[in-house]
Order: structure tokens, then sequence, then C-alpha cells
């Protein structure tokens, strides 16, 4: 997505904490624990991966898209497809995304990624503006 900024990956800490259950320092019952709220946005609003469950391996992960800001008011909160997301990035000035990984099969969830989508992001000419893509003015 052209406005996607401020992008914070938490692979590292995902990483981190499977080495910590494979390892059997932390029990599948810790980690397993989707709510069944979060079960069903995966179940009709999520997108789904080719990536197999780390913990249980039976299932494919799918990707759950929260959206959060001012702007939203009521639909703050709620999860939206992937595709819905260009189209309020356009319409809106600035919200949060966050993209949770889960499991269907034994209830793994983890918060993959956060980032910015909106307007804001984005100059007169549609493209970014030259001091929010890290360089310095010439």
């Amino acid at each position: 997505m052209r406005t996607q900024r401020q992008v914070v990956d938490f692979s590292l800490r995902r990483r981190a904490l499977l080495r910590e259950v494979h390892s059997g320092r932390v029990g599948t019952y810790e980690v397993c624990d989707a709510s069944p709220y979060l079960k069903s946005a995966a179940k009709f609003h999520g997108e789904p991966t080719d990536e197999l469950c780390p913990v249980c391996r039976r299932e494919n992960l799918t990707h759950v898209h929260y959206i959060y800001g001012d702007e939203l008011r009521q639909s703050s909160g709620q999860a939206r497809r992937l595709a819905e997301l260009p189209i309020l990035a356009m319409t809106l000035s600035e919200f949060h995304v966050y993209v949770v990984e889960v499991c269907r099969a034994c209830g793994w969830n983890h918060l993959v990624e956060q980032y910015l989508l909106g307007r804001d992001g984005l100059g007169d000419d549609g493209e970014r503006p030259a001091r929010a893509q890290g360089g310095a003015a010439e």
C-alpha cells in the first residue's frame, strides 16, 4: 500500500516466544488462547496465508487486520478485509492497522505487524512527501 508508514514488525518477538514454546519453558495452553471473537474474525474477515501454524502444524494461519482511529468512530476496533484497507486509506486522514495471525485449529495467535495508513502520508501530488521518505532535502 502506498500510504503505509511507521511499520512495526513483531517477528523477533514471535521467534523468541516460539523458541520458548518448543523448548518447553512456555506451555501451549499459554499461547494458544485465541478468544472466540478472534477466531470468528479470522473465519469471516481473515486472509488465509500459506504458512502452517508453528504450534500445531495442522492448519494454515489466517491474518486478521484490525483498524483503529478517531475518524472511524464506531468502526474503530473492527476487523476488516485486506482489500478494504486501500479504500479506507484514501478516504481517511489516518488510522492504525494491527495484523494478528491466528490458527483456527489450535488457537495460536500473535501480533505480526502494526502500521499507519491514511491520506496524511501523501503529498499534494499523491506521493509521499520528501520528509516522510527519510531523505534530507537537497
